[in-house]
């Protein structure tokens, strides 16, 4: 099984990742294990959302379609709120 999930640092921000040990992952989030890591400096954090995945492929090309997502495309999936997602997905910025 492989994982995304959603962090939400101390300063309000979000932080998507991918990996294959959740729980293992999250820990060393909140250890800042990586000092160079985003969330090091923003601690503490709080695991917001999360999914599971059958190939690891499938789950780094999701993570990565997050990571370029807006702040308030980010909070619909965490709130589970498909048409707020698919509204979001459909405006256009010139």
């Amino acid at each position: 099984m492989f994982y995304i999930y959603i962090l939400k640092c101390s300063d309000g921000s979000f932080y998507t990742g991918s990996t294959q040990t959740l729980d293992l992952r999250i820990a060393q989030h909140q250890q800042a294990y990586f000092s160079d890591c985003y969330t090091a400096k923003r601690l503490p954090c709080e695991l917001v959302y999360q999914a599971s995945f059958d190939s690891r492929k499938q789950s780094l090309s999701i993570a990565r379609q997050i990571k370029g997502w807006s702040r308030q495309k980010k909070k619909a999936l965490i709130n589970d709120d498909w048409m707020e997602i698919a509204r979001l997905s459909s405006v256009k910025i010139c």
